[in-house]
């Protein structure tokens, strides 16, 4: 596949970075807000461009111009079921930026992720406003679309609301991606890494996990610690034998019984991240790069839909 380039912002840990480097991307940048995440994308790809500066603030230079793709995972508070969903009036929204950004950067696509709160009836005025703003500035409306992480190689059921939009030379050539119909369970995954510190236990233990997990929430700042959710979520991670009270500095040792704990590798892996994907910062910092990224899997599949019509429309191009 021909490489393409891309502005990622919100870039979080690399969750989406690293699905569209695999679909053929190479990052010209990437914009992050918090330190931690900055630190986990420098330590795992020294070669990529990590800006850490809040996306309000941040003016592009010249040289990120013509970009072929612009994508971002926007803050998810103004239109998460588990907040006030206030849209437009939080503070946190950051969609005007994406469309500042349209705008300066001129992409050929553009690729957004957020909750699937966003595509509730609340929102049809916003989602509108928003579909009007790209249209001013040429870019074809590709379609939202509602994917479940589980249906893409990840044992989490994350459902994520995904926007696409683009040149219309572009546009006429994008195809959403097909769900797999084979799902991963949470025991497959997590099945060495649970037996990696000697728990005897491990490959029982793997056969009784046989369902995908809930999704994870990494929480803010302000909230939400090192545990895997509230008490609805924990209940669902305890029929798959796993105690989401806490998570642990290590997999089990030998002599381990009861319920195992997650710990933030067996999150990141949850999530899709690659296993050799090192989170940076102190427990906490580092669940909460975890469980707030877009999973790998599901930026890859997408991406690779968003290359193969950039491909497509340069092929047209050529025959001209």
């Amino acid at each position: 596949m021909a490489s393409f380039s891309s502005v990622e912002v919100c870039a979080g840990a690399g969750g989406q970075a690293v699905g569209l480097d695999r679909a053929g991307f190479d990052h010209w940048a990437c914009v992050e807000i918090d330190p931690a995440a900055c630190a986990t994308l420098r330590a795992n790809r020294p070669n990529w461009r990590v800006i850490e500066q809040d996306l309000r603030l941040w003016e592009p230079d010249e040289s990120l111009t013509g970009v072929d793709l612009l994508a971002g995972g926007v803050p998810c508070p103004p239109f998460s079921i588990a907040g006030a969903q206030l849209g437009r009036a939080d503070e946190r929204d950051l969609f005007p930026e994406m469309i500042r950004l349209a705008d300066e950067l001129k992409p050929r696509a553009i690729l957004i992720e957020n909750v699937r709160g966003l595509l509730g009836r609340k929102f049809e005025g916003y989602r509108a406003d928003i579909l009007a703003d790209f249209k001013e500035l040429d870019y074809e409306f590709c379609g939202w679309e509602l994917f479940d992480s589980a249906d893409f190689g990840v044992p989490q059921s994350r459902p994520r609301a995904l926007l696409v939009l683009a040149r219309p030379e572009v546009a006429i050539h994008f195809r959403w991606p097909t769900p797999n119909t084979r799902r991963k369970t949470v025991g497959q995954v997590l099945r060495r890494e649970m037996a990696r510190g000697g728990w005897k236990g491990a490959a029982a233990w793997a056969k009784s996990a046989n369902g995908v997990a809930p999704t994870l929430v990494g929480g803010s700042k302000k909230h939400g610690g090192a545990d895997l959710g509230p008490t609805r979520a924990r209940a669902a991670w305890q029929r798959l034998g796993v105690d989401g009270v806490a998570l642990a500095d290590a997999p089990p040792a030998p002599g381990h019984i009861g319920m195992p704990r997650l710990t933030v590798e067996m999150a990141a892996l949850i999530q899709g991240f690659p296993k050799d994907w090192k989170f940076q910062g102190r427990k906490t910092a580092a669940y909460r790069q975890v469980g707030n990224a877009f999973p790998p899997p599901v930026a890859e599949a997408v991406g690779r839909c968003i290359a193969e019509a950039l491909a497509s429309a340069d092929d047209d191009q050529t025959r001209q």
